[in-house]
């Protein structure tokens, strides 16, 4: 079977402040990227080694109003407290705002923080599974 690859898609509201939110808060990487393709600009950001990336895209001529609600997460797990932590203070000095939790779970060993978009990203201080 070949390996399989996730990526997450999501309208944004400002292309380039979602880029340097989630490079400097999740520490990813520029690995892809588009303009005007059809109307739409866009963003792919991941890490060399993860099957996983996100995509950022903003349609120039139909403008998309970002809608997510309390519950639509990204959950990261990071088993390694230093690492967690470091990670928390990165999201808080890119310039997301940490929230409480909808789901009081994510509050247990987690922090959730939101962008200006209004997604959120828990970030797990533990192991998965």
């Amino acid at each position: 079977m070949a390996t399989l690859t996730l990526r997450v898609a999501r309208p944004v509201s400002q292309l380039e402040r979602s880029r340097e939110l989630y490079q400097s808060g999740l520490g990813l990487d520029v690995i892809g990227a588009f303009e005007d393709h059809q109307g739409f600009n866009g963003v792919m950001l991941g890490k060399a080694g993860v099957s996983w990336h996100l995509e950022f895209t903003q349609c120039t001529s139909h403008p998309v109003i970002p809608s997510p609600s309390a519950e639509d997460l990204l959950v990261l797990y990071l088993p390694k407290r230093v690492e967690w932590q470091q990670t928390c203070q990165q999201m808080i000095s890119a310039g997301f705002k940490q929230v409480s939790s909808f789901n009081p779970y994510w509050d247990q060993n987690g922090k959730t923080y939101e962008d200006h978009d209004g997604y959120r990203t828990v970030i797990q201080s533990q192991q998965w599974p």
